[in-house]
């Protein structure tokens, strides 16, 4: 009874050590799993994915829980699912693992559509024979918010990009259309990074907050809009004109913001580094009545354009108490003619703008008008300056000039040659004369031929009548008593 007993104590023994090796073996696992920590950025309203590898069984139990909301999702050996109630919506399940990917040792959960509150620490657990496997991650989810949501030029915007939870330690960088930027002032706290900056439209576009945390980088952007005067979309942009044409000056605000009041103003030259002062508008400016644009259509333009009306354009207008300027620049090209090298037989056109600046090249060409109607282009020369010949012109010819920079054509101006020379005039003055010695020759004929017509019937008369003397007395006769007849009733 005694040995019995003994044995019995024996067997005890062993399986609490047993059991005691199993304890230290599962936690040591645990421990060396929990060691290394996932990292996952999901933006607002994506899919995440949270990553657990075991080479346990397909028939382990898989159990994720979430560090304060408990069960997320768990599957029994028999296949038995089961969901936190905070997890489903509506009946459909956020959150799930895919089976098929259970043979590949692959129970990564997904959860669909995250938002803030998803974020925060993951916990895999995988038990097979005994033994848990367990594997940790953490969900960051971000999201860049603007305010106000319709910033005006003028006022202040605020750009926030929120991680929840928030990664110590962390490096933000910002992107504005795919290029690094660097705002003027960033805050950053416990729970996000902020800029705050001066409205302007060239912060319209879609911005980025990258987030660095322990070698994983994070994404997650945002379009911001900012509502005002978007054609032309920025100051100082160029409108180019030719001298005698019309001009359209745009001015085009954003829609759902019409303006209460606009305005055009044209500015001195010498005022735009310091303050802007108002010049008088040219004589040829008009702005469209308001039944022929739209409400947010605040256009303009000059009718003829003189070299002069070159310079500097400002339209304005007020939203919601807030004025909004925008700036353009009116450049006037025109084609100055002068005496050329070979005097009068020959003349040089120059290509002469307002403000050549931007431009980098010019390009003449030759453009000649047919009989028939058509017309023959092409390209002769490269510079701002061009020598023609007046000898081998005519008035069907016109010069036109390109000018433009490097991605473009900017605009182009056109000069009609006219046969104004003094060889032109000497020969018009030659051909005028020879139809006028022409015409008094004609005429000198003419009167010639009659007197030599009215002679011969004069002697073909007198012919007639010497063939009768007593005839030619009764006609002396009759002529010498028509005469004393006049005489007397003169006297009388």
């Amino acid at each position: 009874m005694s040995s019995q007993r003994t044995f019995w104590i024996s067997v005890r023994r062993n399986l609490m050590f047993s059991t005691s090796l199993i304890f230290i073996f599962n936690t040591f696992l645990a421990s060396g799993a929990d060691s290394v920590a996932t990292e996952v950025f999901a933006p607002t309203g994506s899919d995440a994915v949270l990553p657990c590898q075991s080479t346990s069984s397909p028939l382990s139990t898989v159990i994720w829980k979430k560090d304060n909301r408990g069960t997320v999702w768990r599957k029994q050996r028999s296949g038995l699912q089961y969901w936190g109630a905070s997890w489903t919506q509506k009946g459909v399940y956020r959150a799930h693992c895919p089976h098929p990917q259970f043979m590949k040792g692959d129970y990564s959960l997904l959860i669909s559509r995250v938002v803030p509150e998803d974020g925060g620490v993951y916990f895999c657990s995988v038990e097979h024979l005994g033994l848990t496997t367990t594997v940790t991650v953490t969900l960051r989810v971000m999201a860049v918010s603007i305010f106000p949501s319709v910033p005006i030029p003028g006022g202040k915007v605020s750009v926030t990009c929120d991680v929840t939870p928030w990664p110590v330690g962390a490096s933000v960088q910002w992107m504005l259309n795919n290029q690094s930027y660097s705002p003027p002032s960033v805050s950053t706290s416990n729970k996000n990074t902020m800029v705050m900056q001066q409205v302007a439209m060239k912060l319209t576009g879609t911005w980025t907050c990258v987030l660095g945390y322990k070698g994983r980088e994070g994404r997650v952007s945002a379009d911001l809009s900012v509502k005002g005067i978007i054609h032309p979309p920025t100051d100082d942009t160029r409108v180019y004109a030719a001298v005698g044409s019309a001009v359209h000056l745009p001015c085009v605000f954003s829609p759902g913001f019409t303006p209460s009041s606009s305005l055009w103003e044209k500015l001195q030259p010498a005022s735009f580094f310091s303050k802007l002062t108002p010049d008088r508008l040219p004589p040829s400016f008009f702005t469209p009545p308001p039944s022929d644009q739209s409400p947010l259509d605040k256009s303009a333009g000059l009718k003829e354009v003189d070299f002069q009306d070159g310079g500097r354009y400002r339209c304005s207008g007020t939203i919601q108490g807030q004025s909004l300027t925008r700036v353009m620049k009116l450049v006037v090209a025109k084609i100055v003619r002068s005496a050329g090298s070979e005097g009068q037989h020959s003349a040089t056109l120059t290509c002469q703008l307002s403000d050549d600046s931007e431009v980098t090249g010019y390009e003449w060409l030759q453009v000649t008008s047919e009989v028939n109607g058509s017309q023959t282009v092409r390209s002769v020369h490269q510079g701002e300056t061009l020598s023609i010949s007046l000898l081998s012109e005519d008035t069907w010819t016109t010069w036109v000039c390109l000018f433009s920079k490097k991605d473009g054509i900017l605009g182009n101006v056109t000069y009609q040659v006219q046969m104004t020379s003094s060889l032109t005039g000497q020969r018009s003055t030659g051909l005028s004369q020879n139809t006028v010695a022409v015409v008094g020759l004609s005429v000198l004929l003419l009167v010639l031929l009659l007197v030599l017509a009215q002679t011969y019937k004069n002697v073909q008369r007198r012919k007639r009548i010497l063939q009768y003397p007593a005839l030619e007395g009764i006609v002396h006769s009759i002529s010498n008593e028509r005469e004393k007849r006049e005489r007397t009733r003169v006297k009388e």
